[in-house]
């Protein structure tokens, strides 16, 4: 059967990353979390004091960022390593969600995530997801999916997530952070959140996981059948 590369963007919170693994387990495609490498790269300066307003100091910064996904021998799942280190739960931390968007605006940073991931996507057979990956990185993607969700929905989404791993979090805290991401997100001057024109829209607000699934793989079934031909 013909592979298609498939993109989800969307807003923070909506479950474009879970949706995008159950995808490429299930189809048998290779997942790329692009906002893994965003994190990645802002935990790097962070650790690092990188002054990432100066454009010198980020583009210096650059040359010595290695960033690999390696499948977790027990859950066969695509982790996040930064030279050579496994980064996977550092990158969650609600430190880097602070400031991954911020990082995330700079021209040079987005210009070297992004020819990275042009380059894993030369072979199909992918799902990724992120904010512009149907927009700059694939623009001609078999299949485009914009995924939304209520804001209040996605701050109770994120809130538990982020409560397993810190209890002192304040569900206040998690609306404000996703309130911030939200608008620099589509407010940013590069690269900013919108749908391409040719995405298709899915708000999982009231949607639970297996029927979002089974809608979603037919989107997949019509797509590969209408480039297959």
């Amino acid at each position: 059967m013909k592979k298609i590369i498939i993109t989800i963007d969307g807003y923070s919170s909506c479950g474009k990353s879970t949706l995008a693994k159950q995808l490429a387990k299930q189809l048998d495609y290779t997942y790329i979390d692009s906002g893994a490498m965003y994190r990645a790269i802002t935990l790097y300066f962070i650790q690092n004091r990188v002054d990432w307003v100066s454009h010198e100091a980020v583009k210096s910064a650059l040359l010595d960022v290695h960033l690999d996904f390696v499948p977790n021998s027990l859950t066969g799942e695509c982790e996040m390593f930064l030279n050579g280190e496994n980064v996977e739960h550092l990158i969650r931390e609600m430190l880097i969600a602070e400031k991954v968007s911020e990082v995330s605006t700079v021209k040079e940073v987005r210009d070297f995530a992004v020819a990275q991931q042009k380059k894993m996507g030369t072979r199909k057979g992918i799902v990724m997801d992120g904010r512009d990956i149907g927009t700059v990185v694939f623009p001609h993607a078999e299949l485009k999916i914009f995924m939304t969700a209520d804001i209040a929905i996605r701050v109770e989404r994120r809130f538990k997530e982020l409560y397993v791993k810190n209890k002192n979090i304040t569900i206040e805290e998690v609306k404000q952070n996703l309130e911030l991401r939200d608008y620099i997100d589509a407010n940013r001057e590069i690269s900013p959140l919108r749908k391409a024109d040719d995405a298709i829209i899915l708000d999982n607000s009231q949607l639970g996981m297996e029927d979002q699934q089974s809608l979603v793989m037919q989107w997949v079934e019509d797509a590969i059948m209408a480039h297959s031909s």
